[in-house]
């Protein structure tokens, strides 16, 4: 399992996935060992299967907008507030949210108002919050940014897969947000 490590700049020579200008990259490295579908089951977002402990990377350069150190889900309330468990959400600098969620370790240099660089780490795949019950997976939404705690928005607005698949080819695509 990958060691967290501090980002406070980048380190492509510790991160075998950098290019050099490169604006995007898929959010789990290597992408090459995820699954994921088109559909998601009730709302625009994709699951990204991997093995628990994958690297989780930040898509683009941003600034971090909100985390979740601690999974807070119960399945007796099942609020959806707190379905993502551990989780990091980015607003890039392209202006689109990135949230990426149930993962099983936030980077400790990870924080609200921190800069972040495309391909940087930013926490380990698992199954936190209401995904406890199923193979470790990334909860992966792309949205228009909020205001914090909008859990609603920050899920997904779009559907990810043709900016995944774009993504794990090494092409820089925008997403287009409605």
């Amino acid at each position: 399992m990958p060691t967290l490590r501090s980002t406070s700049t980048p380190a492509p020579t510790l991160e075998p996935w950098i290019v050099s200008g490169r604006q995007y990259y898929f959010p789990v490295q290597p992408p090459g060992i995820a699954t994921y579908a088109y559909e998601h089951h009730d709302y625009p977002a994709t699951d990204i299967f991997v093995p628990i402990g994958t690297v989780v990377i930040a898509v683009t350069d941003g600034i971090v907008d909100e985390i979740s150190r601690v999974d807070r889900w119960d399945p007796t309330t099942n609020d959806g507030a707190f379905r993502g468990g551990l989780w990091v959400s980015i607003i890039g600098d392209d202006g689109i949210r990135y949230y990426t969620s149930h993962l099983s370790a936030v980077e400790p240099a990870i924080e609200p108002g921190v800069q972040v660089h495309a391909g940087q780490l930013i926490g380990l795949s698992g199954n936190t919050g209401n995904a406890t019950p199923t193979p470790s997976h990334v909860h992966f939404g792309i949205s228009h940014p909020t205001f914090p705690g909008d859990w609603v928005v920050r899920r997904g607005e779009i559907w990810p897969y043709e900016y995944l698949q774009a993504w794990a080819r090494g092409e820089d695509v925008t997403p287009v947000l409605p």
